[in-house]
């Protein structure tokens, strides 16, 4: 099975016709999908122009794509280097205990569903780079907050219908599920309430 960069090595390819490149650009999000894989291949293509069911895009949109998703990645693998010499450190520190960093980290390790989407359609329309920026200095910070990290936004929804990738509050503005850790106790408990009242109003 081809691992990220020789996925990419193909998407680079001139040699290749669209419609190959464009597979491999898809098989890249099997490795790295921020969002999840469907919600970022709609943000990559809307991004750079691209149809989501377009067969045969302009190879160059397919470039512009790649570019962001490696920009992304080699964030996030710096970041996951950075993660495992600290916990080396804490460990021989005898910090054995880990925090709420090291569980999402946990949950996010390998680089997929980082920052999971409510909905394909829904999700943040900074670079990728920037979004992960955001969210790894929200989770370093260890400040809660009553924002999302990513938007700014102040308004969530408790989901955990088991209808969404990852349960928790998802921000109303952008549409990413926001780590927990990050928020205020009372946002949290916003949150909640604000989906039995969808509920209830549903019913």
């Amino acid at each position: 099975m081809a691992g990220f960069r020789a996925l990419a090595e193909q998407v680079r390819n001139p040699g290749l016709v669209a419609t190959q490149r464009r597979t491999a650009l898809r098989k890249c999000l099997e490795r790295f999908a921020p969002y999840g894989h469907r919600a970022t291949w709609h943000h990559l293509c809307t991004r750079a122009g691209i149809g989501t069911q377009d067969r045969n895009p302009d190879p160059g949109r397919l470039m512009a794509a790649l570019a962001e998703l490696e920009e992304a990645r080699n964030l996030w693998l710096a970041y996951e280097e950075d993660f495992a010499a600290r916990r080396r450190r804490e460990k021989h520190e005898g910090i054995r205990q880990p925090g709420a960093l090291h569980e999402w980290h946990l949950r996010t390790w390998g680089g997929c569903d980082i920052v999971p989407c409510e909905s394909p359609h829904r999700h943040p329309t900074a670079r990728l780079a920037e979004v992960l920026r955001r969210v790894i200095a929200a989770m370093e910070s260890g400040r809660q907050r009553e924002d999302c990290p990513v938007c700014g936004g102040r308004r969530f929804v408790w989901h955990s219908d088991g209808a969404h990738p990852v349960n928790g509050p998802v921000c109303q503005e952008c549409g990413v599920v926001t780590p927990s850790a990050v928020l205020t106790t009372a946002t949290l408990s916003a949150a909640r309430r604000a989906n039995a009242d969808r509920a209830f109003a549903a019913a």
